[in-house]
């Protein structure tokens, strides 16, 4: 059994900040914990405004609190976000996200991260080579 404290993680190296300073992420269950998948609590900073793409991973994302948008580059629907709210990237979509309020957000990785990922140009996390794909 894993049992953990966000605020006992957050003073850990498990709590990654964004170089460009729009989110921070403490990230709760990682690829050496063996669950098949990561689970983070991820801040978005009100006026954050980027792309992300991820390649690599599938995530699905649950609104704790804050207010934003997601706009789909597929299609340029855009969805509001607020608290209940749940996203999930299934097809790799390539989006913009928006903070309008500070977003806090429940996230999950397929595959799991090992911990110290932040976004490359494309905003994807590099796949690690000893990383398998389910």
């Amino acid at each position: 059994m894993i049992v953990r404290q966000l605020q006992d993680a957050r003073q850990t190296s498990r709590r990654i900040k964004s170089p460009d300073g729009n989110w921070e992420s403490t990230r709760m269950l990682l690829k050496e914990d063996n669950m098949g998948y990561s689970f983070h609590i991820t801040t978005i900073f009100a006026g954050a405004d980027f792309r992300m793409h991820y390649q690599n991973h599938l995530e699905s994302v649950y609104c704790i609190s804050g207010e934003g948008e997601i706009e789909s580059l597929e299609d340029g629907k855009i969805y509001p976000i607020t608290p209940g709210t749940l996203y999930n990237l299934d097809q790799h979509d390539r989006h913009i996200l928006r903070a309008f309020k500070e977003l806090e957000l429940a996230c999950v990785f397929n595959p799991p991260l090992i911990g110290n990922e932040v976004h490359n140009k494309d905003g994807a996390y590099e796949l690690h080579a000893d990383t398998v794909t389910e």
